[in-house]
């Protein structure tokens, strides 16, 4: 082997092998983070969650409503931010990229239950969910294009104390 194709070969040696690595870690945590999420969410009963507007079965006695709130900003891997960039040159849905917003759903909601808990609540009406961009992801002008693609969720709700079952 010459030393023309020994460099070609590195060339592409090391940008596959951190495509790999990339992927490898990504998967892992990937994997970690969406079984907490499941284990999390088992554990949400007893607490109504849900998107009406009004309470529903609240106590007349209990303790005036509050506002409560959960965030969650998640980054990308290495190798899903290589594949959504090349899945931008060809346009289509981004899988991955949609997998990374649920998660980050999913995340925000367990956020704000555990803010209505801590707070002595068991229900939260009037979920909203808002996506922001604090990663410079968007296409407006100042967005840079070698920022690190994220999936930002706020979920927001009003938590009320229930009536008791007769």
């Amino acid at each position: 082997m010459n030393d023309e194709s020994t460099i070609l070969l590195l060339q592409l040696a090391i940008p596959a092998g951190l495509l790999l690595l990339w992927w490898v870690i990504g998967s892992r945590r990937e994997k970690r983070h969406l079984a907490s999420l499941a284990r999390r969410e088992a554990g949400l009963s007893g607490l109504l969650l849900t998107t009406l507007r009004a309470p529903v079965g609240a106590a007349p006695d209990a303790p005036p409503p509050a506002l409560v709130a959960g965030e969650a900003a998640i980054a990308s891997d290495g190798f899903k931010t290589w594949v959504f960039r090349l899945r931008n040159l060809f346009g289509g849905e981004s899988k991955s990229f949609a997998r990374l917003y649920d998660r980050a759903r999913r995340e925000a909601l367990l956020r704000l239950a555990d803010d209505a808990r801590a707070r002595g609540f068991d229900a939260v009406c009037c979920i909203r969910f808002s996506a922001v961009d604090i990663g410079g992801n968007a296409t407006s002008a100042g967005g840079r294009k070698n920022a690190m693609n994220m999936a930002v969720c706020i979920a927001t709700g009003t938590a009320y104390r229930r009536a008791p079952a007769p």
